[in-house]
């Protein structure tokens, strides 16, 4: 089946399985007592839920406040009286302090019950802990555990699963997992199911994928059933970096041994996993157990279709997502519209994006500082300098300010179009209001010169930058390299090829490549070979691109010894050649200096696409 029919099919039902939903608002599922995926190949089939029962509580009166000055004036209240109020209620109205997120204040009243003589309990000083953490004050936080001995309060848990969230928020996962194994080695107290999903969390931020999972082995051998929040970190985790395989075993696990139901975040993380893996039925299959098991897609479901859609080119079918998500009442927000915009963008559609930029307004949206981004990359690689120049203007009289990302895009557009001399004055200006230029911007200014035959230039600022950090990417050796080998200019794309392994840089296949095709362009078809040879001895095979650049140089040069061997390694690793080395190929043929013998072998070679080019 071709891609296309795939991708077209997969988008029907996709779109269909989304519409199902439409109707569906819980959030809650509850699965049919017959469910219809008996033959699921995710085995959701005998999962069932439990539902809840809620009653409502008379309220008290901490939890009717609702501004910091009734929370103050309460306080206040509670200290003229005498007896004192118990621990009770002042943990109480702390506890509303910090449901508000006014951590500093609640702190500040902390302090002031210590210092009226109020008993403090392991409940209020959990909380004032909790305060410190989630200001990043995690320290102030230990200072405070240190406290709970001094008053002979003895923590629990809770406190120890908040510094934990405390050290995880401010990236210390090794103080993290130093104060975990104490808790286990020293039996301070066992670790609960918060615990280790904590742990798990802050293990999976960094990628530590395996550690994880060996912690989720831990809970059970220590008798702590792990839940939905623990599966799902993991899952996640998994599918961001790629391992789908090892998510849907999880998963799996997860379903048929724990008997855990999964939730939208568990689907979600999945669908994510499959769209960055372009495994289209498989989404499809999932959306369409989503369904059957009630599981009601929810904005970030929606915001990863539309994003996978976009980033395929299938803008039409980010439109249709986005029409079902307002009709289910899910509104979408300008980064939902960015990234559509993006999608219209990058298939060079600028009228549609820019129809869509003028509609933000009517939509109750205003656009920010990306969508604008976004609009001017799409001019730009345009070409249609003029329309992103306005914009660029517009930037700064909405109120908003350019950043180095916007300054970049403008940049390098200009150069694109030849403008170089107001490439720099942007250059300047971005410097003026105080952007730093980085690595990326570097890289443009050198290629913009290069490519706008200013190599000389381009060296000078290159030499100027020195042994600044900026010249110790290979990036910039591959611009200097390929703008020096255009120009004519082999010496000096030898000496730069000779430098860079002098200061102890690799070169990778692009520097190869440009190296020999510059060569191949002196004739110099010997050198060229050496080179190309040179590289499989250093670890860097040739790829796909560097045996048609060879090739071109043979067939441009009417040097045919090599050129079966070449084809021969080509078919051995799987390569094909490109529509420029065919039609080279095709004349040198059809001129006689070929043997046509020889076009059983190219045709072998030849993609699909281009097989119609080659003569019978």
């Amino acid at each position: 089946m071709f891609l296309s029919e795939m991708m077209m099919m997969m988008t029907t039902r996709t779109i269909s399985h989304l519409h199902a939903f439409i109707k569906f608002r819980g959030d809650s599922f509850l699965l049919p007592s017959r469910n219809p995926l008996s033959s699921s190949p995710l085995g959701l089939a005998s999962l069932h839920s439990n539902s809840f029962s809620n009653y409502d509580r008379p309220l008290s009166k901490f939890q009717k406040v609702t501004n910091l000055d009734h929370a103050f004036n309460l306080f206040d209240e509670m200290t003229q009286r005498r007896p004192l109020p118990s621990v009770v209620k002042f943990t109480q109205l702390l506890n509303a302090v910090s449901k508000m997120k006014h951590f500093s204040s609640c702190l500040d009243l902390f302090k002031q019950m210590c210092l009226i003589g109020v008993p403090v309990n392991e409940y209020s000083i959990s909380i004032a802990i909790k305060c410190c953490c989630q200001m990043s004050r995690t320290n102030d936080g230990f200072a405070l555990l240190a406290s709970c001995f001094r008053r002979a309060v003895v923590p629990n848990v809770y406190i120890f699963n908040t510094l934990l969230h405390g050290l995880v928020i401010e990236n210390r996962i090794a103080e993290a997992e130093r104060l975990f194994k104490k808790l286990i080695k020293q039996k301070i107290c066992e670790p609960d199911v918060v615990t280790y999903s904590t742990m798990i969390k802050g293990l999976c931020k960094f990628g530590n994928n395996d550690i994880a999972i060996g912690l989720l082995r831990l809970m059970d051998e220590r008798g702590c059933k792990p839940n939905t929040v623990v599966y799902n970190t993991i899952i996640d985790s998994l599918c961001k970096d790629k391992l789908i395989e090892d998510a849907f075993k999880l998963f799996k696990e997860m379903v048929f041994h724990k008997r855990i139901p999964p939730n939208v975040i568990t689907c979600t993380s999945l669908i994510y996993g499959l769209c960055n893996l372009c495994r289209w039925d498989e989404v499809s299959k999932l959306l369409k157990e989503m369904e059957d098991l009630r599981i009601s897609p929810d904005f970030q479901t929606f915001s990863i279709l539309v994003d996978a859609f976009c980033k395929e080119g299938k803008v039409d079918e980010a439109e249709t997502i986005i029409d079902i998500m307002v009709e289910r009442g899910e509104a979408p927000t300008i980064v939902t519209y960015n990234t559509l915009i993006d999608g219209y963008c990058l298939r060079g559609e600028m009228t549609k994006a820019r129809t869509l930029f003028d509609s933000l307004t009517s939509k109750g949206l205003v656009p920010d500082l990306f969508t604008y981004n976004s609009l001017l990359n799409g001019y730009c690689k345009s070409l249609k300098i003029e329309e992103a120049m306005h914009l660029f203007h517009e930037v700064t009289r909405k109120g908003l300010k350019p950043d180095l990302v916007t300054y970049n895009t403008m940049i390098q557009g200009l150069f694109r179009v030849g403008r170089c001399g107001n490439a720099r004055k942007l250059f300047d200006e971005m410097r003026a209001h105080g952007h730093i230029p980085d690595e990326y911007t570097y890289g443009i200014i050198l290629d913009g010169l290069c490519n706008n035959n200013q190599v000389e230039e381009a060296l000078s600022l290159f030499h100027m930058v020195g042994d600044s950090k900026l010249n110790s990417h290979i990036v910039v050796y591959n611009i200097l390299i390929e703008g020096a080998s255009k120009c004519g200019k082999l010496d000096i794309a030898r000496a730069l090829f000779h430098d860079l392994v002098v200061k102890g840089l690799q070169p990778d296949v692009r520097t190869y490549t440009v190296m020999i095709n510059g060569i191949c362009g002196e004739g110099l078809l010997e050198e060229a070979k050496h080179l190309f040879i040179k590289m499989d001895e250093s670890g860097c095979p040739p790829n796909n691109v560097t045996y048609n650049v060879l090739l071109q140089g043979y067939l441009k040069n009417h040097n045919y010894n090599d050129v079966e061997m070449l084809l021969h390694q080509m078919d051995g690793r799987g390569y094909s050649l490109d529509a420029s080395t065919v039609s080279l190929f095709i004349d040198q043929i059809a001129a006689g200096s070929l043997d046509r013998s020889m076009l059983k072998m190219i045709g072998s070679l030849v993609p699909k696409e281009l097989i119609t080019t080659v003569p019978d």
